[in-house]
């Protein structure tokens, strides 16, 4: 088998010119070379894989270099390469210095690479110290580091220091193109892309990931290959998920991430992911800000495409709820549970309740089928009342102990029932009651307004039967009476604080807290039906107000709560007496 030579080494950069992506640096050290002008302690800093140690290598052969010399000639007695991770002691730096002191036999600069320098121990630096603030003349000493921040103050003011920067997404992209010319490879815009986004600004990275990806391809790179092997999320999965978004569709964005997280991917790598794609589509919304994407230009249409089916708004907001769960998502206990949360509020920004809600209705269904009349749906009001249209060109006389008469049908007479029907209703529709004074209806009073109900009917075919005063309070009286019998006390005792007063078909209560008010809103529904259905009249309509007078008659004194008392138990009196009990 014939020796494989791996890319990085195989394309290593020879001159200045071959170096991708630090014009910056190699254009200020072919000045400092042409105008004599090299300081004689540099250091290179800057990520992995960017070039410094082969930077390093070019400027040490180029100081040596005086245009006679064969081509082959790379000056390796002058060049000197210590790894300072393995040889760190006082030691090794002094046989150094030894060594510093003897010229150069070929050429002009004995050139010292010391590779990862921040390796070398407190004493080694301060050994080296003297001899890098005053070599000698023919020597030139090179430092390259990753980290920075670990070499001494002292060390670095001695130093012309270079920092070099990550290699873009497009010069890598570029540079792998044509390497992959060069094998006689053929390679998918949006593969190079993806090895170039998967590298992290190193070259060195994005030449072994090629060098993989090869291997496993062949000579036919494509994007579905290259995210296969580098086992990464494609372009297209992220492009399914927002459209699926933008339909709402939230059970199939669901199963969408299952079947990710059965691929092995994990869960905030794919909601970090949402959130760039969101960003991507963010700046396509612009044409000033498209050369933000870096992506290949099939990919680029794409995006285009979809950014005009999501508004600004919607992005913004998928960017910051994405953006909240990868926050998130580290010190959650149900990573799976959050993304699956984020994923359906973010399926909910665009969703319209009202275009599904067409099986709601006020009245029940079965007696507009009896009726022949075409249900309407329940519309809910920003206002606090509930209000009912009222039929045109009727009038009703205002009384509260007269019967309410009908101008329409004025000699109708309705005679006093002697027995009241009570109708079976549900009072809470299978939901559990809950105190107007407990901590949950508190709450629901400061997060919602109270839910109120408009029933938009037919005027014509509804009945709006006469009433006398006495029927309303008989059903009135049996609501109440069934509240208790259901075991709803609380909402029963607040019925009975007040009575109610008709003036026409409008009934008016006064409570004196707002406390009772949400109370009897929250199930007016239950109350206002059953004396519809009872009265056989479906133009009432309930009004509540809150007086706080009515509230200081019920701070009773001590001698006024003894009174009540012995209004119903006239034997206490007896008792205080027996006992001499004091009141």
């Amino acid at each position: 088998m014939e020796h494989f030579v791996v890319s990085a080494r195989k394309y290593r950069p020879q001159t200045f010119k071959d170096v991708v992506g630090q014009q910056a640096i190699t254009n200020t050290l072919l000045n400092a070379i042409e105008n004599n002008h090299l300081a004689q302690a540099l250091l290179f800093t800057g990520p992995r894989g960017v070039g410094k140690t082969t930077c390093a290598r070019i400027l040490a052969k180029m100081i040596n270099s005086d245009g006679n010399e064969k081509e082959d000639e790379d000056f390796a007695f002058n060049i000197f390469e210590l790894d300072a991770a393995s040889n760190n002691g006082v030691d090794q730096i002094r046989e150094l210095t030894d060594q510093v002191r003897i010229p150069p036999q070929v050429g002009k600069y004995k050139v010292y690479i010391i590779d990862e320098v921040h390796m070398l121990s407190q004493a080694a630096f301060n050994a080296f110290l003297k001899t890098l603030e005053e070599p000698p003349k023919h020597c030139i000493f090179i430092l390259a580091t990753t980290e920075k921040h670990k070499i001494i103050p002292t060390i670095l003011s001695r130093c012309q220091i270079f920092d070099f920067k990550r290699i873009t997404v497009k010069d890598a992209k570029d540079y792998l193109k044509y390497i992959a010319e060069e094998q006689g490879i053929e390679a998918e815009d949006d593969a190079l892309h993806i090895i170039a986004q998967k590298a992290d600004g190193a070259m060195r990275d994005a030449l072994s990931i090629f060098d993989r990806v090869v291997s496993f391809s062949g000579k036919n790179l494509t994007r579905q290959a290259v995210t296969e092997n580098l086992n990464v999320l494609d372009y297209e999965t992220y492009f399914t998920s927002t459209d699926y978004i933008l339909e709402n569709n939230i059970p199939s964005l669901l199963m969408q991430f299952n079947n990710i997280l059965a691929k092995g991917f994990d869960g905030h790598h794919y909601i970090a992911g949402l959130a760039s794609h969101f960003r991507d589509l963010l700046v396509c919304k612009n044409s000033e800000t498209v050369e933000l994407l870096e992506v290949g230009e099939e990919t680029k249409e794409k995006y285009l495409i979809q950014s005009q089916k999501a508004s600004q708004t919607f992005l913004l907001q998928g960017i910051e709820l994405a953006n909240d769960c990868d926050l998130k998502y580290k010190s959650s206990k149900n990573q799976r549970l959050l993304v699956e949360l984020c994923l359906m509020q973010l399926a909910s920004i665009t969703f319209d309740g009202e275009k599904k809600n067409s099986k709601n209705f006020i009245i029940p269904a079965s007696y507009f089928i009896n009726k022949g009349i075409k249900p309407v749906p329940v519309s809910v009001p920003k206002t606090l009342e509930t209000k009912v249209q009222e039929p045109k060109q009727k009038t009703y006389s205002n009384t509260t102990t007269n019967p309410v008469q009908p101008t329409k049908n004025p000699e109708k007479k309705v005679s006093e029932p002697k027995e009241v029907h009570i109708p079976k209703i549900s009072l809470n529709s299978g939901k559990k009651a809950t105190s107007g004074l407990s901590l949950k209806s508190i709450k629901a009073k400061k997060e919602h307004e109270i839910k109120q109900m408009e029933v938009v009917v037919d005027e014509e075919n509804l009945p709006t039967d006469a009433f006398t005063y006495e029927d309303f309070m008989g059903y009135w009286n049996s609501f109440i009476k069934q509240l208790e019998e259901k075991g709803q006390f609380n909402l029963a005792s607040i019925l009975s604080i007040d009575t109610p007063k008709l003036e026409g078909t409008t009934i008016y209560l006064e409570f004196p807290n707002a406390t009772n008010k949400v109370e009897v809103e929250r199930q007016q529904y239950d109350l206002m039906m059953f004396l519809k259905k009872s009265l056989n009249n479906y133009e009432l309509q309930l009004s509540i107000d809150v007086n706080e007078e009515m509230e200081k008659q019920y701070a009773y004194t001590t001698r006024e709560k003894y009174e009540k008392l012995l209004e119903k138990n006239p034997m206490i009196e007896t008792l205080r007496k027996t006992f001499d009990l004091d009141i």
